[in-house]
C-alpha cells in the first residue's frame, strides 16, 4: 500500500533574467545562461521562454516535454510531490551538422503543429514553455552518449527549480490530488503491459530516476537487458519512466 499526494503550484508569469527563480506566488525567472555547458559532447545551449502566443516558430526535434516536479517527502510513488502547473520544459536537440537528434518521428518544424496540445502528458494551450535547445558536436547523436548528454544538461537545469519547489509552503498549493494505491485481494488484479523504446541512440527509455520525470539516478532499459520491469500505478503517476525518443 502506498499513498501519493501531488500538490500543484500554478505559474502565471515566466520571463528571462539573470537567475533561475520560482516563487510560491507564481512568478518564474529563467537565466539565459544554463548551469551546465561544459560537457565535451555539447557545443552550445540556448534558453528561451515561449508564451502561448509565440508558438508559430521553428523548433528543433522535440526530445521531451518535461514537467518541473520535486519530491518534498518520500520516494517516487509515495509521499508528497510538488509540481509546477502552467509551465513545461521543452527539450530539443540538433548537432552542428544540422542533424536532428532522436528524430524518428520528425518533430522538427513549426512548434504549434508538432504537439497535440491539452492531452495527458502534453502542455495545455495556455501553458508557458521553457525551450532548452541543445546543439551537439558533429555526429555526437550517433551514440547513446550524445542524447544522454542533452538529457543530463537539461536535468541539471531542472534541478535548480526542484530545489526551490520542494521547499514551498505545503499549504500554499493551488490544487491537490491524492492517490491511494492499496492492495485489494478480493478485487480483480489488473496488469498494464507497456512496451517502451530500447534500441539505442535514437530510441531509449530511462526508469527509476531520483526525481519525478528526472534523468539523474535513472537506468536505461537497454542496460536492464530490455527485460520486463515492475512498476506500481503510483510510481507511474509520479514520473518513474522517462521516454527519451
Amino acid at each position: 500500500m502506498s499513498i501519493l499526494t501531488i500538490k500543484g503550484y500554478h505559474v502565471h508569469q515566466v520571463q528571462l533574467g539573470d537567475k533561475n527563480l520560482v516563487t510560491e506566488d507564481g512568478r518564474m525567472i529563467v537565466a539565459t545562461r544554463p548551469p551546465c555547458t561544459n560537457h565535451p559532447l555539447i557545443d552550445s545551449i540556448t534558453l528561451r521562454v515561449i508564451s502561448p502566443e509565440e508558438r508559430h516558430q521553428y523548433t528543433n526535434t522535440i526530445m521531451d516535454v518535461i514537467p518541473l516536479s520535486a519530491k518534498a517527502l518520500g520516494k517516487l510513488g509515495e509521499g508528497i510531490t510538488h509540481t509546477l502547473t502552467g509551465v513545461y520544459v521543452l527539450l530539443t536537440g540538433v548537432d552542428t551538422n544540422g542533424r536532428q537528434v532522436c528524430n524518428g518521428g520528425r518533430s522538427d518544424g513549426i512548434l504549434a503543429e508538432q504537439i497535440a496540445w491539452g492531452r495527458p502528458g502534453t502542455p495545455d494551450e495556455e501553458d508557458f514553455l521553457i525551450a532548452f535547445d541543445v546543439v551537439l558536436k558533429a555526429d555526437a547523436w550517433m551514440t547513446r552518449a550524445g542524447p544522454d548528454a542533452i538529457h543530463l544538461a537539461c536535468d541539471q537545469f531542472c534541478e535548480v527549480f526542484r530545489q526551490q519547489l520542494r521547499t514551498f509552503d505545503p499549504a500554499a498549493y493551488h490544487e491537490k490530488h491524492v492517490f491511494d494505491d492499496r492492495l485489494r485481494p478480493d478485487a480483480k488484479q489488473v496488469v498494464l503491459v507497456k512496451e517502451v523504446s530500447g534500441q539505442g541512440a535514437v530510441y531509449d527509455t530511462r526508469l527509476f530516476p531520483t526525481e519525478p520525470a528526472g534523468f539523474q539516478g535513472s537506468t536505461s532499459i537497454i542496460d536492464l537487458g530490455c527485460l520486463p520491469q515492475f512498476v506500481t500505478p503510483n510510481e507511474y503517476r509520479d514520473g518513474i519512466i522517462r521516454a527519451m525518443d
